[in-house]
């Protein structure tokens, strides 16, 4: 199975964040943080790499933060995990225990199907907005609030 590295996914919640306060103000490390569960260590660092995506700004002092810069209807999920690999078609193989030179390298009998597993799921991820992300999560409290209405 393909495992997206915690840093791409903690880039990933960070944007997302970040798209749903869009217009609002620069929001703090701290609260982006709390609300998408990631240590603030990490997410100052990947903060810091996500503003030389263009995507992401921030804004020094007591009222500042960071805030984003892009539409979300602009950013798709492959976009993120491509600028957080560095790689521009897709994540490394993860068939290889490796990460340097495969001492399998043309000889690897699982090759082959990780590189369909990598193209099915950059396919799904560039298919999907940061907006269609924030558009999942309001059908899933639209659910959620529901369902309470149909107990009470």
């Amino acid at each position: 199975m393909a495992i997206t590295p915690k840093k791409n996914q903690y880039a990933l919640r960070a944007i997302f964040e970040l798209a749903k306060h869009l217009g609002k103000g620069p929001q703090k490390i701290s609260e982006i943080a709390q609300a998408q569960a990631i240590p603030e260590k990490f997410l100052e660092v990947i903060l810091n790499q996500l503003k030389a995506s263009g995507w992401v700004e921030s804004k020094r002092g007591f009222y500042g933060g960071y805030f984003l810069k892009s539409s979300p209807k602009e950013i798709t999920v492959g976009d993120i995990m491509r600028f957080m690999q560095r790689s521009p078609n897709q994540l490394e193989c993860v068939a290889c225990i490796s990460k340097g030179d495969c001492p399998l390298d043309g000889n690897c009998a699982f090759a082959e199907m990780w590189n369909q597993v990598n193209e099915a799921m950059f396919k799904i991820y560039n298919e999907t907005t940061i907006e269609d992300l924030i558009n999942n999560e309001k059908k899933i409290y639209r659910k959620k609030a529901n369902r309470k209405k149909r107990k009470s």
